[in-house]
């Protein structure tokens, strides 16, 4: 079998990661896979290391968060020239499935395909508005079968498909490695972010929290692990200097996230929205608790108090108010939804069923063009 992949970013990001673990199960079946996607990213060079071939395709720059208006002017170019790239590999190869890994390349899919091959759309993160809709028409337009990560996710996308072409498929992650915590040992407590710097990740609120803890805790050390995607350059530095005066460590981009999780006593999620976050379900496996604000789908995977803690409200004041009831309490408590999460991640959240699930999706979308190929070729001769 082959498949094309095509992507927004050749940065690594959830979803490129997500990309990356599901080609193990790829190669285990002797399929065949082929690349495309925009810029110069670590990914390219990854997937080289994988024997994947890659081409390039313009994609951007874009805004992070909302779209400029040069943004706006900017897409349709884009996918156009996209197109032309897709529908020459779509040419030169046969292909079986074209797998869309981010909603910016779908239109130049559905353009390039022409129902050629199926398509499947593999939605990680809310889409709204007019995003929504477009990516809504180019799903019906490419007869697309859907795999959201979430409920959450997969809302918008009830019109435009039916059930039998929107699969909810959760994410999942390799084990971070499971241990038990001294939380705030020596009165010292490690309080982190983790992920891509943007203004949708929520930095600014985690910082504005930690300003309001500091006066209470003066032990606390707070930690900022990532870095910007090149659009999200200024929010970058409006965190760097929003951090001055405060116990802030910058530990940029970490290929070892395990480590990083090792090093923490609570990890927060403050985002504006989401889908399903890997690195919460990294937590969960490394026994570290979550505090997050309620967005998106990240209810459906927290139960609070008993995999983790949501913040009532989305406001830094909110969260400083959660954070200081967990660190000046129960710690048991701390220790027995560590323990609970770690269980959470190993009946639903594993990477091996996350493989299996969207495996299951390829072979069930190919398996008519695979009989159809083996029928059209000619049997030898007895």
């Amino acid at each position: 079998m082959n498949i094309l992949f095509l992507d927004q970013f050749s940065e690594l990001g959830g979803a490129q990661r997500c990309l990356l673990d599901l080609l193990p199960a790829i190669e285990r079946r002797g399929w065949h896979v082929h690349a495309a996607l925009p810029g110069d990213g670590p990914l390219i060079d990854l997937l080289g290391s994988r024997n994947v071939g890659v081409n390039s395709i313009p994609c951007g720059p874009y805004r992070s968060g909302s779209k400029s208006a040069a943004d706006f002017l900017r897409f349709p170019m884009d996918a156009w020239r996209q197109a032309r790239v897709i529908r020459r590999l779509l040419d030169r190869k046969a292909f079986d499935l074209v797998y869309v890994n981010g909603a910016r390349v779908l239109p130049a899919a559905a353009l390039a395909n022409r129902g050629r091959v199926p398509v499947l759309f593999h939605v990680h993160f809310p889409i709204h508005g007019y995003a929504a809709r477009l990516a809504g028409l180019y799903t019906r337009r490419a007869n697309a079968t859907v795999a959201a990560c979430c409920r959450f996710v997969a809302k918008p996308f009830h019109r435009y498909v039916g059930p039998d072409r929107l699969r909810v498929i959760a994410n999942g992650t390799a084990d971070a490695g499971f241990r038990e915590r001294s939380f705030g040992a020596r009165g010292r407590w490690r309080i982190g972010v983790i992920g891509r710097i943007a203004p949708e990740k929520g930095q600014k609120e985690f910082l504005r929290a930690a300003a309001l803890l500091v006066p209470v805790f003066p032990g606390l050390r707070f930690v900022i692990c990532g870095a910007p995607f090149w659009a999200a350059r200024n929010y970058f530095d409006e965190v760097r200097m929003m951090a001055q005066g405060l116990p802030v460590d910058f530990l940029e981009w970490q290929d070892d996230v395990a480590s990083v999780l090792a090093n923490l006593d609570l990890l927060v999620i403050p985002s504006a929205q989401e889908g399903m976050p890997r690195i919460l379900l990294e937590a969960f496996s490394a026994g570290l608790p979550v505090v997050a604000f309620p967005a998106s789908g990240i209810p459906e995977v927290i139960e609070d108090g008993v995999t983790g803690f949501l913040v009532p409200q989305s406001s830094p004041a909110a969260l400083a108010s959660r954070i200081r009831d967990l660190i000046s309490g129960d710690l048991a408590r701390l220790r027995r939804v560590a323990r609970s999460a770690r269980d959470e991640w190993e009946r639903r959240y594993t990477v091996e069923t996350y493989r299996n699930e969207i495996i299951a999706v390829i072979e069930d979308l190919t398996s008519n063009r695979q009989t159809e190929r083996e029928t059209a070729t000619p049997q030898p001769r007895r």
